[in-house]
This record gives structure tokens, C-alpha cells and sequence, in this order.
């Protein structure tokens, strides 16, 4: 059977970016045509099933001769070898650099490591992401850490200049950037239920109040790294719980702002000592690194499951957080207010994001 077929010659390269997502997606030319097949490319191109896999086929080729410019996307703008409409440009490197969040939650916090390649198999079977997916994602994130961990500067702006990647794909790969560089502890069972928008979240917070960067923008890895006289301040804190007087007028200044208005008010009342305990406890311990990449399993065992038990909801936790936090400034010997604010502020943030009814 004869076919007709219009042909056209050039210059600007063709690129089907449902194809590119197949090929994204790490699907065989033979599964790619199957899946257009389904969708019905036969219909709408007027084509038989051997065109498709031959289109099919030049596309996956195309895709994977553009992948080297795609590991350093300012160069995609500048080479001559392939006419690609910015616009297009755009939505390649975005795509390409997009992940899923169940992958990025598996390899959160750990080393961007051969190591943690070896177990990529398991991720794949345990996710049902292609392992040519998943070795994709690992090798983006890998590249962005490696290209911006010493850069001076924003790590946000630092990857949005080398990578063009949108402001919301920026941001997630600072979280794992920063993960990554910290280390913190995130595989236990009792942290399972997070998110990785959840620990993002936490990152975004960590990175704009907790690191040298969010006091002084001409520190090197300004982003990246806690800042170790802040976490050193820290344990000022103890104060709080330490001096009997203080910690009694702290729990009366927060029980009269909160009586009438939450109902596990008794319930608070008692245990005001061992939550307040919990957070300034916590808040002493960080000059260790041990600690410190063990924030969130802490957060989680030593206030949000105290506060979960005992059936607290989400509003009565800001209340408590908000007037736990501002009392601390009426009270009259208290010297470390501003040390107090960065802190409280982010681990507000943090538990309110964390703390699933």
C-alpha cells in the first residue's frame, strides 16, 4: 500500500513535547508508541503505526543529542547546532530538570553518592518511576549540587543563573541542595508521613532565618551552611526552663493569654513545663551536628507527638506557639529576644507545617 506524504526542509529543529515527556519518563521507543498509539496519534496524524514508531524514533534520537546542552542549560542558548525557538528552549531545560516528589523524598538528606546510586533499583521498584527516570533525577540533582555548593550568594539565584530554571523549580532544588549538604536525618519511620513540600518548606525556612546568609549576603556557602554562632547563641535559651522564677511567669503570661480560648487548655496548663522544655532543650543542643541532623525525628517525637496524643489541632498549636513565643518578651530579665525570635520563628514555621491532624 502506497502512502503520500508532505515533506518539508528546515532549519528550526521539531520537537514534540508530549514525545519528550515519554522520553523524559524513561519509556522504550516501543512503549512510547504504544502510549500514542492509546491516545490516538494514528487518528490525528492520519499515519500508520510504522510512521509512528520512525517519528518515535527521530524524536528519542533528537532528545538525545540535545542532552549534553541540557546538562549545562546556558549553553543551549549559544550553540548554532540545533535552531530551537526560546520558548522551547524554556520548556526543554524546565522539563528536564523537573522531578517526582516521591523520588526526591526517597534521597532526601542523603549523599549525593555513588553509594546512594547503588540504590536506585529499589527506589524504582518501591516508586514505579523508571530506573532511567530515577537515574536521571539523581544525576540533576547531583550536578546542581556540585555546580552551586561553593558559589557566593543566594543558592536560589545561584541555580536559577546557572541552571534557568523557574523560581518554584529553583527553590525545591536549594532544599535538596541544602538536605544534601546537612544531612538531616529524614528515612526514620516516625518521619515517614512527611512530604517532601514539607521538608522544602522546612529548608526554605532554615536557609532564609538559620544560615550565614540570612545575616551577612557576602559569606561564602551563604545558603548552604548553618551559621555556628547563631546555633552557639542558642543555648542562651536555656534560661528559660533553667531559672524556676522565670519559667513560672513565662507559663502564667501565656496561661492568661490563652485561658477561654482553646480547648485542650488544661491539658496545656499541665504539660506547659515539659513542652517548653522540649523546644528550648532542643534549641541547646544544636551546636552538635549529630543534633542538628537530628532536628526534625526531635521536632516530631519531643513536641508534635506529645501535642497529637493529647488531640491539640493545628489552630490551637499557633495560638500556643504565637503567645509561647511573645510572652518571652514581657518577660522583664530575659536578655536574648532577638536570638529568641529567629529561632521561635522558624521552629513555629517548621512544627505548623510538620504537625498532620
Amino acid at each position: 500500500m502506497s502512502m503520500e506524504l508532505d515533506v518539508f526542509v528546515g532549519n528550526t529543529t521539531i520537537m514534540d513535547m508530549e514525545v519528550y515527556q515519554l522520553w523524559l519518563d524513561g519509556l522504550t521507543v516501543s512503549d512510547a508508541v504504544k502510549v500514542r498509539m492509546d491516545e490516538g496519534a494514528l487518528l490525528e496524524c492520519e499515519a500508520n503505526a510504522e510512521v509512528l514508531t520512525s517519528d518515535t524514533m527521530d524524536q528519542f534520537r533528537t532528545f538525545q543529542m540535545c542532552e549534553r546542552l541540557l546538562h549545562s542549560p546556558t549553553k543551549l542558548g549559544s550553540q548554532l547546532l540545533y535552531q530551537i525557538p526560546a520558548q522551547n528552549q524554556r520548556i526543554l531545560i524546565e522539563r528536564y530538570y523537573e522531578f517526582d516528589s516521591v523520588f526526591a523524598r526517597e534521597v532526601l538528606g542523603k549523599k549525593l553518592s555513588k553509594g546512594t546510586k547503588k540504590d536506585l533499583d529499589d527506589i524504582s521498584c518501591k516508586t514505579g518511576i523508571t530506573l532511567k527516570s530515577c537515574r536521571r533525577q539523581f544525576d540533576n540533582f547531583k550536578r546542581v549540587f556540585k555546580v552551586v555548593e561553593e558559589l557566593k550568594g543566594p543558592l536560589v539565584e545561584n541555580i536559577q543563573r546557572h541552571f534557568l530554571l523557574s523560581d518554584t523549580l529553583a527553590r525545591d532544588y536549594a532544599a535538596i541542595v541544602f538536605f544534601a549538604n546537612s544531612r538531616f536525618e529524614t528515612g526514620k519511620r516516625k518521619l515517614q508521613y512527611l512530604s517532601f513540600q514539607d521538608f522544602a518548606f522546612c529548608a526554605g525556612q532554615l536557609i532564609s532565618y538559620w544560615t550565614v546568609g540570612a545575616v551577612d549576603s557576602m559569606m561564602e556557602d551563604m545558603d548552604v551552611d548553618l551559621e555556628k554562632e547563631f546555633l552557639h547563641e542558642l543555648k542562651d535559651l536555656k534560661v528559660l526552663v533553667n531559672d524556676k522564677d522565670m519559667m513560672d511567669q513565662h507559663k502564667i503570661l501565656v496561661c492568661a493569654a490563652l485561658r477561654g480560648k482553646i480547648k485542650v487548655y488544661k491539658l496545656m496548663e499541665v504539660n506547659f513545663k515539659n513542652l517548653s522544655r522540649a523546644l528550648i532543650n532542643l534549641a541547646s543542643k544544636l551546636t552538635h551536628t549529630k543534633d542538628v541532623r537530628d532536628l526534625f525525628i526531635d521536632l516530631v517525637e519531643k513536641f508534635i507527638e506529645p501535642c497529637r496524643y493529647d488531640r491539640w489541632t493545628v489552630a490551637e498549636i499557633t495560638l500556643f506557639l504565637t503567645h509561647y513565643t511573645n510572652a518571652a518578651h514581657c518577660l522583664g530579665t530575659f536578655r536574648y529576644q532577638m536570638i529568641w525570635d529567629r529561632y521561635m520563628g522558624v521552629i513555629k514555621s517548621c512544627i505548623l507545617q510538620m504537625y498532620h491532624e
